[in-house]
């Protein structure tokens, strides 16, 4: 393991590609970077989808977790079919969400037009596009759905029992009790998704490609093809390096803010 990431750090000063031995250029690679307005389009793409997808992510999973554990008939039933979207391979789920989103043909534009509205061209209108693909990604929270049910039913039964005599009402034991218990779970998908959304690169990859205009192209992307494409494989090393620090600022973020509102149960 140690000996990849040693190698791709030594790649990313060296002037390598997949047809010559790498020469050492020392911090060329990342200066050129700094002056490379695709890199910067990317990071900025980069940073617009995990602000639209993170929070709409850990949201809607938290809020269909709480549904589900509120015990009803055909649960187990409920349950099973939110889970089943993170089973269908990606490309199934792109090539779905594409027939969605289809400007004239699809779903949800003929929904709008019996509303007589008009539809945006979801994945082709720059401005949409990026939307788009953070809608498409709330499709495969079933994984984070499932952990924080088992978060929920972890909660002691006497907390909500003592909250009920105190006269808490529902939002009151949801924002004293539930969140409070739960949030060593949102905490660990927070940093799960975290990683997710800024690595991201099959379902943008094959729904758009990086488009319309590169409003959608990731660093990710970039990586991809200046390694494979461009055969930059220096260059390609240097953007995962950034790649990776930044996921480890934002995750640092995320470990000293949850001195402030993530508690731990003692016993």
């Amino acid at each position: 393991m140690l000996l990849p990431i040693a190698l791709s750090f030594y790649y990313s000063v060296c002037d390598f590609s997949l047809l010559r031995a790498p020469v050492y250029v020392g911090a060329d690679n990342y200066r050129d970077l700094w002056h490379d307005q695709v890199f910067w389009k990317a990071l900025r793409n980069t940073f617009y989808y995990a602000a639209l997808a993170l929070p709409a992510g850990l949201c809607v999973s938290l809020g269909l977790a709480m549904l589900l554990n509120v015990r009803m008939p055909g649960q187990a039933i409920f349950r099973t079919i939110i889970f089943l979207p993170s089973l269908v391979p990606i490309v199934a789920s792109a090539m779905l969400w594409l027939w969605l989103f289809n400007a004239r043909l699809g779903l949800l534009n003929t929904l709008l037009a019996r509303l007589h509205i008009t539809g945006p061209g979801w994945l082709t209108d720059p401005t949409w596009a990026m939307p788009s693909l953070a809608m498409m990604s709330v499709w495969g929270v079933g994984y984070t759905v499932v952990i924080y049910l088992a978060g929920l039913q972890d909660v002691p039964r006497e907390l909500y029992e003592a909250a009920d005599l105190d006269g808490a009402g529902t939002w009151q034991q949801m924002w004293h009790v539930t969140l409070p218990m739960l949030s060593p779970v949102i905490f660990f998908n927070l940093i799960m998704s975290i990683i997710g959304v800024v690595g991201v690169l099959d379902t943008p990859y094959i729904m758009t490609q990086g488009g319309p205009v590169r409003a959608t192209y990731f660093i990710s992307m970039y990586i991809r093809d200046s390694a494979f494409s461009y055969l930059k494989m220096g260059t390609a090393s240097a953007m995962a390096w950034i790649m990776l620090m930044i996921v480890l600022a934002l995750t640092g973020v995320a470990f000293w803010s949850s001195r402030h509102w993530v508690h731990y149960e003692r016993k």
